[in-house]
């Protein structure tokens, strides 16, 4: 971790806590600041709260003062998911106070060099196949997972010596608040319309994203998702050099090939080989790829790697096989784009579908193509009969409406035979009947484990 002197005595506002945000505070606190956090949960609720004040940090918890901006703080770190709107961000902004959010912390004190990922889909999974191949590579140093995956990226960078690097999530919503943040290899996945609730438009998406590359030089590599020519476009603006990869064509770059991956002519491995299913997590492996020969692992190492490779917890993660049904977990599937993807992963003749959850008011025609030939469906949550509307237009031929994704999974087991793939990919957030994906996406493998415990 690097000593860094610019925050001492400094007055700094942390906004929002979390992971993210108590990882910051204690950071900034120990770097010498003079910090104050404000968190809207209760502090008798808030153990984070009363963990930081027994450190001495002024905690200010229950609500939002908008009088906590007169006084004289030289910088607000926030919390990624609160949005600019946000009265005390837009007071800090008029008074020309800095906003950043915790990974630009991450950047300012790490001796490791940072590996960046971001997009739309795939993220997590092209995350943590990077950090799954770099740590098969002999040597110095460690790859370190950090930032949205779960790990604040803060806490992992004190940690991190110049022999590691970070393996850095990136959401839209982290990038927005960088301004220093310079990592040596950006990844941009995809990218498709979202999160315009938080950013207001497509335009403001995309450029939120594109900031992972704005401090790089020819030095530096973007790896980036050559299969539209949007991508191709945004790859002409940037001072990186630039490594892309395709499933559509052979590039510069990785690429997919009569089935097979290919590195610059080199072959890698099958892609019937990767230990994840679906055409989505080929064009994750290619971007792991791309960043594996930066960093010069060699091929047997990468395809080794990658045909070990099982998926992430709740991302088209195999759970397991009861009579030769085989359960998959894609719980973080909260979005029609994702489910899509992880659809084409499968035999959908033999494929059963768990969906629903929070109805943010769209509706789900998009799907219709891509479900048309399912085995059944089962539907929970505040879109059921939203789905239940497409199903029955796309002809499938069992659609049941159930109360939860538990109850789905033993319905769905009780139709199915032999052969047979019961799926979780919801195509919606969880909020109306769960705290997040993650609790989702557990009780799915809970309600598993009890059914194969009493088979």
């Amino acid at each position: 971790m690097k000593k860094i002197s610019n925050y001492e005595n400094k007055k700094i506002l942390v906004l929002g806590l979390a992971k993210s945000g108590f990882s910051a505070a204690k950071l900034l606190h120990d770097l010498g600041a003079l910090v104050t956090v404000n968190d809207g949960k209760k502090f008798e609720d808030n153990p984070q709260a009363q963990d930081l004040l027994s450190l001495g940090i002024k905690v200010i918890t229950g609500s939002h003062p908008i009088e906590l901006l007169d006084e004289d703080f030289s910088l607000v770190v926030k919390n990624p998911g609160i949005a600019y709107e946000h009265l005390l961000i837009q007071k800090a902004q008029s008074k020309h106070i800095p906003v950043i959010t915790e990974v630009e912390l991450a950047y300012q004190i790490s001796e490791a060099a940072i590996i960046g990922i971001t997009g739309t889909n795939g993220k997590t999974t092209t995350t943590t196949m990077i950090e799954h191949i770099l740590n098969k590579k002999e040597g110095n140093g460690q790859a370190l997972l950090s930032g949205n995956i779960g790990f604040p990226a803060s806490t992992v960078a004190q940690k991190a010596s110049k022999d590691d690097c970070l393996v850095m999530e990136l959401s839209s919503f982290q990038l927005m608040g960088t301004y220093e943040f310079h990592p040596h290899i950006a990844v941009i996945t995809n990218i498709y319309e979202a999160h315009l609730d938080y950013h207001g438009t497509r335009e403001a998406y995309i450029k939120a994203k594109w900031k992972i590359q704005q401090n790089m030089t020819e030095n530096d590599y973007l790896v980036i998702n050559f299969n539209e020519e949007e991508w191709q476009n945004l790859a002409k603006q940037t001072k990186a050099t630039v490594l892309p990869f395709s499933t559509k064509e052979k590039v510069q770059g990785a690429y997919l090939e009569n089935g097979h991956l290919y590195y610059k002519g080199e072959f890698i491995l099958s892609a019937n080989e990767l230990g994840v299913p679906g055409k989505h997590n080929i064009e994750n492996a290619l971007a792991a790829i791309a960043v594996a020969k930066i960093q010069e692992v060699d091929n047997e190492t990468i395809a080794k790697a990658l045909r070990e490779f099982s998926g992430v917890k709740h991302r088209t993660q195999y759970i397991g096989t009861i009579n030769d049904v085989k359960f998959y977990n894609d719980s973080k599937a909260t979005n029609i784009l994702a489910t899509q993807m992880a659809l084409g992963g499968f035999d959908p003749k033999h494929l059963i579908l768990l969906a629903g959850g929070l109805d943010r008011g769209n509706e789900f025609d998009d799907l219709i193509p891509d479900i048309k030939y399912l085995k059944a469906i089962y539907l929970f949550g505040e879109t059921k009969y939203k789905l239940q509307r497409v199903a029955k237009e796309a002809g499938i031929p069992v659609i049941q409406l159930t109360e939860n994704v538990e109850s789905g999974l033993y319905q769905a087991f009780e139709i199915s035979q032999p052969g047979d793939t019961i799926l979780l990919s919801p195509a919606n957030a969880s909020w109306d009947q769960y705290p997040n994906f993650e609790v989702r996406g557990d009780r799915f493998i809970e309600a598993f484990n009890q059914l194969k415990n009493n088979k």
